[in-house]
């Protein structure tokens, strides 16, 4: 039932709109791991016609992948009785066309093949047979809506979406599954009884990301603390091998892509691409440069584009909240000491200065992750805005440098410079604070030579201090609240 599946309200109108439709249908779903891509397939089309579906196995052979093929395409058109499977993709999808051509005219046939990168091994000849399936049948045939799944982005957008060959221009709707907002992960929570209130939902956020798998390994009646400490710290915790079974899963020469998230990890200022590759120590070119494509497809990594830079660029950003949770505090951690069963090691790191450094980055990326809320908290929805970094370096003895993080600049001859500041309770600004978001302003202005108006916005948890220092440094004012 539909009901069964929480937020994705514009996923499932196009799932809608797909299934009403009376032409055929190639649709292309891809999204990173445990996002819930199948299930939402699964869980939509589920009883809406003929249902096949058939998924990859990771490094299985072409013999491997065809048994499973045999095993489904019997359960499902040959009343569960054994067939011999096939001797290639090219039969087995002829076979497949037959056992359509023999169903109920009258019934949407679904075809659903997930994790497509690991049916399409080399020399397996997938891809080849499946153009030619949809080319010379399937686009012809009203009733079929034929769903290709993957978790590789890149893979899917390389091989499917842009594909130069015999699928050029095939594909009607393509899905991308990102994780939950944090509107839709309180929705998740509340759909499983487990009732947390929005600070401790944003903690856990920051430590799980709105991966629902994830998500799913909440505990109802514990903290977020406590889950997260569960989850992530604990011997026998569902994410204490997440990690590399993640990265593996995804992306060949998975080393290369994990060095570039280490390197991401260590800098809150972000970094550009040449500054990526000295720190990683890899060659500029083709191959870098398809490693950075797979990590901003997989969504762990974003490229902020720099203020009024008319060059193409930008600094490269870590905006996966596990990587980031990951590396900064379970990488080089003692497993044994994990194992011991202590039920507060996350309790204990709370309120050190790693902790302080390591909530501010998640905050930040929680931020740059709900911007259209941000828009909205400020009223400016309705105005064209480019979203964007700066940061100033000056040179040796010329001054001090400065970044903001987000700057909204906006068609109505306004900018936003935001600063995002977790905290457990009101943020204060203090004198030293206050005279460092002048200084901002001010360089800023000096630098960027912009005639619009600045206003300084604070991005908190519970909001800032009325004091005197805020009010004669802050124009405006985002919560927590209303990112949700």
């Amino acid at each position: 039932m539909e009901n069964a599946i929480v937020g994705r309200d514009a996923e499932l109108e196009i799932l809608k709109q797909i299934y009403a439709s009376k032409e055929p249908h190639f649709l292309t779903v891809y999204g990173r791991r445990r996002i819930g891509k199948t299930f939402l397939i699964s869980e939509f089309f589920k009883d809406k016609g003929i249902y096949f579906a058939i998924t990859g196995m990771k490094n299985g052979t072409l013999r491997e992948q065809l048994f499973q093929y045999a095993y489904e395409f019997a359960r499902q058109f040959n009343d569960g009785q054994p067939i011999s499977p096939p001797k290639s993709w090219d039969e087995a999808l002829h076979e497949l066309r037959k056992a359509i051509e023999k169903a109920d005219k009258n019934q949407k046939c679904i075809l659903f093949f997930d994790e497509v990168p690991w049916l399409a091994s080399p020399r397996s000849r997938f891809l080849s047979a499946l153009e030619y399936f949809w080319n010379h049948y399937a686009s012809k045939n009203a009733n079929i809506i034929m769903i290709i799944c993957g978790s590789s982005a890149s893979w899917i957008l390389r091989n499917i979406i842009h594909n130069t060959r015999g699928l050029y221009g095939r594909v009607t709707r393509t899905i991308r599954l990102l994780p939950f907002t944090l509107g839709e992960t309180e929705q998740y929570l509340q759909s499983r009884h487990i009732a947390l209130d929005k600070k401790q939902i944003i903690d856990i956020y920051m430590a799980l990301g709105g991966v629902p798998k994830y998500l799913s390994y909440i505990q109802r009646g514990k903290s977020a603390a406590q889950n997260i400490n569960d989850i992530c710290f604990s011997y026998h915790g569902a994410l204490y091998n997440e990690f590399d079974n993640l990265y593996k899963s995804l992306f060949d020469h998975h080393e290369h892509h994990i060095a570039m998230v280490k390197a991401l990890s260590a800098t809150r200022d972000g970094l550009t691409k040449d500054e990526l590759l000295q720190k990683t120590k890899l060659t500029s070119g083709g191959s870098s440069s398809r490693i950075i494509e797979d990590l901003v497809d997989a969504g762990f990594i974003v490229c902020v584009p720099s203020f009024h830079k008319k060059k193409v660029g930008g600094v490269y950003r870590l905006i996966d909240e596990y990587t980031l949770f990951y590396l900064s505090w379970l990488v080089d951690a003692s497993k044994v000491a994990f194992g011991r069963g202590d039920t507060t090691v996350w309790i204990k790191k709370c309120g050190t200065p790693a902790w302080r450094a390591w909530s501010g980055l998640a905050f930040e990326s929680l931020c740059l992750k709900h911007l259209e809320k941000i828009r909205q908290a400020l009223g400016i929805a309705g105005v064209t805005t480019m979203a964007s970094g700066w940061r100033y370096r000056p040179k040796r003895g010329q001054g001090a440098g400065a970044q903001i993080d987000l700057v909204i600049d906006r068609a109505d001859k306004c900018i936003n410079l935001c600063e995002m500041k977790y905290s457990d309770t009101e943020f204060t600004v203090d004198k030293s604070y206050g005279e460092k978001l002048r200084y901002k302003k001010e360089i800023f202005r000096q630098q960027t030579k912009t005639m619009k108006a600045l206003f300084l916005t604070m991005i908190t948890t519970y909001g800032a201090v009325k004091n005197m220092h805020y009010l004669s440094e802050v124009d405006a004012e985002v919560t927590m609240e209303s990112l949700f």
